[in-house]
């Protein structure tokens, strides 16, 4: 067990979820190193130090182990290498091998297939032979990058074999993973923190929405499903980070079909941007339990005190209509009650990029809704979900 207050714990990656991270070990009272080669990185702005260099630099490496007593990481893109090559020297969490499969779509579908929850019907596709295999119920489907894809960046849709072979040459025939369409009532994600004895707690259910491709909504309690589906899903998303041996907290995140069926969609070795609610609505939030699960302090089931709605801010925000920059009016979305403004430090807006988050938390999910569409009135985003 790492304790409070005796011990410094390192990140890697400097982004808004290591920052989060990095409040949560701060008010812990441990000390906290970044590894990031961006200067100006949100978390390295507010880190104890900031290592400035790129995830696979040895030496940068060898620095943050002699200087931290365990490390984790805040995004999935992190090279699985850099965490193998800590990991012989320190406790990381969550692992290399972890990561390597979040990392890789065609592994991450052959994990949950092995692990018994069903998933979309799909095909890898990386040769030609691969393409002309594929089964006539997989179109229409999505055709996604099997690496480095993430907010709907490296998909494409397809109807037809000759769309599918166009956007194969258009992603740049590299490996990749053609899933079926399929009808969706809705999106869900379940976050779960486990620790190195397999002891292992979630959150609430989370009900999300995406436009774009990027998270915009997310909800607690989630009103669209029932609790036998709740269950099933919690269940799921246990047995998926048990078979990995996971340590850490991981997002694993669902489709609830038309015919209520659940089957999963892809994982995140990480918090979550659908968790960030936790901040706000719950008793602790899931970078507490990321702290608590890579240093071996006691994990306790998180305690929802008050229904919740988080609202995604992205850069479009920063410009009105004719493309100007502006300020979003936070005064009178502060004026509402229940409002919670969480900024990630980030020094340029710019449409799509994340800039922050707003938590609404109310006595009942209802009202939660109903004040979370005046604020989203005010800031110009859609009103309704």
């Amino acid at each position: 067990m790492i304790l409070p207050g005796e011990a410094t714990l390192g990140v890697l990656g400097g982004g808004q979820l290591g920052r989060m991270f990095l409040a949560s070990a701060h008010a812990l009272g441990y000390r906290t190193v970044v590894l990031d080669p961006d200067p100006a990185s949100p978390a390295g702005l507010i880190a104890h130090e900031h290592v400035q260099a790129d995830y696979l630099d040895e030496a940068a490496l060898d620095l943050l182990a002699a200087r931290c007593a365990a490390v984790t990481t805040e995004f999935e893109n992190v090279p699985a290498a850099a965490l193998d090559r800590l990991a012989a020297r320190i406790p990381v969490a969550p692992a290399g091998s972890a990561v390597a499969i979040c990392q890789d779509r065609a592994r991450e579908k052959a994990h949950f297939e092995a692990s018994g929850v069903a998933c979309a019907p799909h095909a890898v596709i990386e040769t030609e032979a691969d393409l002309a295999a594929v089964a006539d119920t997989l179109l229409p489907g999505i055709l996604k990058t099997a690496r480095m894809g993430y907010d709907g960046k490296g998909q494409k849709r397809v109807t037809t074999r000759e769309e599918l072979a166009a956007a194969w040459t258009q992603l740049g025939r590299v490996a990749c993973v053609l899933e079926a369409l399929l009808p969706l009532a809705l999106e869900c994600s379940v976050i779960v923190a486990r620790n190195a004895a397999g002891e292992v707690v979630q959150f609430p259910v989370q009900q999300n929405l995406h436009r774009d491709g990027i998270l915009a909504v997310t909800e607690v309690p989630a009103p669209g499903l029932s609790a036998a589906q709740q269950a099933e899903a919690a269940a799921a998303a246990a047995r998926i980070a048990a078979s990995m041996n996971y340590v850490g907290v991981l997002c694993v995140e669902f489709f609830l079909l038309a015919d209520g069926r659940l089957v999963v969609n892809e994982m995140a070795p990480r918090p979550h941007n659908s968790g960030h609610y936790t901040l706000d609505a719950c008793d602790v939030s899931q970078f507490e339990l990321q702290v608590r699960a890579m240093t071996g302090l006691p994990l306790r089931t998180p305690r929802l005190h008050s229904p919740a709605v988080m609202l995604n801010l992205l850069g479009d925000l920063w410009f009105d209509a004719a493309g100007r920059e502006r300020s979003p009016d936070w005064a009178a979305v502060l004026a509402l009650p229940g409002t919670h403004l969480h900024l990630y430090g980030k020094t340029s807006a710019r449409p799509g990029r994340k800039m922050g988050h707003l938590n609404i938390t109310a006595a009942t999910g209802d009202e939660a809704q109903a004040i979370a569409r005046r604020a989203a009135q005010i800031l110009g985003l859609p009103a309704e979900w």
